[in-house]
Formats: C-alpha cells, sequence, structure tokens
C-alpha cells in the first residue's frame, strides 16, 4: 500500500519474518531486513537490509534510518543470548545494564523494553499482523473438521490456564484432554510441548477416548505487537503426532503462517482449527 513508509523488519528465526516479508513485497511496499545474526532465515539475504548482531543496537537504528523506515515490526524466534561473550557496539554498551534488567524479569520484560527504545527513536513499532493482515487467525472452523462439544470443553480449560498463568511469563500454550491438563508450554516453546504430549503416558482418570486440545492465546495484557503465539503447517503435524484432536487459537490474537497450506494439512491429518471469541472460553 501506498503511503505507509517503508517497514523495518528485524528478522529472528523461523518463517515468519520471511512471510512478512514477501507479502509486503508482493503488495508493493518497501521493506528493509535486519538479520540478526545466527537467527535470521538466509532466504532473507534476498531482500534489501544489514546483517546486525544482537548487541549492535546503533546499527540497527542507524539502518533503520538510513533506508528511511516508519514503521518497525519485530518478528521471529531470538535465543537470548550469553550476555558475558555479547558483541556490542557503543549503543549496545549503553543498553546493556537494563537489557540485562529486563530479562531477569522475564521475557515479556525484555520485549517490553526493546519496544520502547525503538519509540523512543522515533519508529512506530507494528504487529506483524498489521503488517500484514493476512497472517491474523480467522473465527471459526478453518477447515474440513470442527471441535466436538468435549474438545470445546477442553479448549476454554486450557484457554482459562493460560490466561491464569499471565502473571508468572509462562507461555502462551496448554493442552487439555478429556478435562485434564497434559502440558502447559514453558520456555522449551511449543514445538517440545507438544513432543512431551507424544510420549506421555495417558494420565490416570483420563479417557482413552480422549485426545486433547491444543489451545494458543496470548498472554493477558500482553503487548499484540511482539511475540504474538504462532500455529503453522509444523504445528500440525506435531499436534497429530501428539495424538491430538485439533488445535484452537484465538481469533485476531495469534497468527497461522502459511494458513491455505496449515489448513489443507490438518484436513489431511483429520484434525480441526478453530478460531475462537474470548467470550467463547467462558463456562456456558
Amino acid at each position: 500500500m501506498a503511503g505507509r513508509g517503508k517497514l523495518g523488519v528485524i528478522a529472528g528465526g523461523g518463517a515468519l519474518p520471511l512471510r512478512i516479508v514477501e507479502g509486503c513485497t508482493r503488495r508493493g511496499e518497501g521493506v528493509c531486513v535486519i538479520r540478526l545474526a545466527g537467527c535470521a532465515d538466509a532466504a532473507l539475504t534476498a531482500f534489501p537490509g544489514e546483517d546486525c548482531g544482537l548487541g549492535e543496537a546503533g546499527r540497527i537504528i542507524e539502518a533503520l534510518r538510513r533506508e528511511g523506515c516508519e514503521r518497525v515490526v519485530l518478528a521471529g524466534l531470538v535465543r537470548r543470548p550469553n550476555f558475558k561473550s555479547l558483541r556490542l557496539d557503543w549503543r549496545g554498551a549503553a543498553l546493556l545494564p537494563r537489557v540485562v534488567a529486563a530479562a531477569a524479569r522475564g521475557d515479556g520484560a525484555l520485549l517490553d523494553l526493546l519496544v520502547a527504545e525503538l519509540a523512543a527513536e522515533g519508529f512506530r513499532v507494528v504487529g506483524a499482523q498489521e503488517a500484514l493482515d493476512e497472517l491474523a487467525a480467522p473465527a471459526g472452523v478453518m477447515g474440513a473438521y470442527a471441535p466436538s462439544a468435549d474438545d470445546l470443553a477442553d479448549m476454554r480449560k486450557a484457554a482459562a490456564l493460560i490466561a491464569a498463568l499471565g502473571p508468572f511469563d509462562a507461555g502462551q500454550g496448554a493442552v487439555v484432554a478429556g478435562g485434564l491438563v497434559l502440558a502447559v508450554e514453558a520456555a522449551e516453546g511449543t514445538d517440545a510441548m507438544l513432543a512431551r504430549c507424544a510420549s506421555a503416558p495417558v494420565p490416570q482418570g483420563a479417557a482413552r477416548s480422549a485426545r486433547g486440545v491444543l489451545v494458543k492465546r496470548p498472554k493477558p495484557g500482553q503487548d499484540r505487537r511482539i511475540d504474538m503465539p504462532t500455529v503453522g503447517i509444523e504445528t500440525v503435524r506435531r499436534a497429530h503426532a501428539a495424538g491430538l484432536a485439533g488445535i484452537a487459537v484465538e481469533a485476531d490474537g495469534a497468527l497461522v503462517i502459511d494458513a491455505a497450506e496449515t489448513i489443507a494439512e490438518a484436513d489431511r491429518l483429520g484434525l480441526f482449527l478453530y478460531g475462537f471469541d474470548p467470550e467463547e472460553t467462558h463456562a456456558p
């Protein structure tokens, strides 16, 4: 869209940054990709931008300014660095004490600090779903399969659990089967959580017919410009390997990467994909 100004993409790992850049390029929007060393997909080198280290805050800001970026999106996975060995430029060194202090309070505080610093430099930080609206999870049934009444009950319990754990900076995912909590996402991420579910024995008291539901939603009060819960083809495959009935995400509160392909894979494997309204998570 003309008139929106060039988009700066601070790119971590995974498919999300590349999808944003490809989508903006298709629409004729200019981009400047800050490829974070050791994180960003090599395919991003095909687009205008610069390779920067995590500690090179000054270089990142200089590149965004030089390219005339008005908006900036933070996208992709970034592993927390070893602060003792992190290579810093002068601005990174000046920020380091605050970064370390924020990191001690959790990933949420660290991301909030990064957003505040970019805003202080005059950039408008936007969410991935604003940069590319097709990423936002739609409401309702997305594919050929719909959740059952039992699945919806499991969904409500998992959604309530994520909300309750929000103040503890826990993850954005949980799995519930037959009313029993099978897993809660922690620092290891969704893929590792689903791997735990796949290898775990059936909990005592759980009906063997209960397959379970993966729920992904934002934490209460989360800044939706950063670290939005995300699902994609690999999530579907891992949920299937874990024996789950399907995946439920908060509509407009999660991202679906490669939506058409993800829905097709869910249909092929017999899983439902469902976007729920937050009001649906209350007990009927």
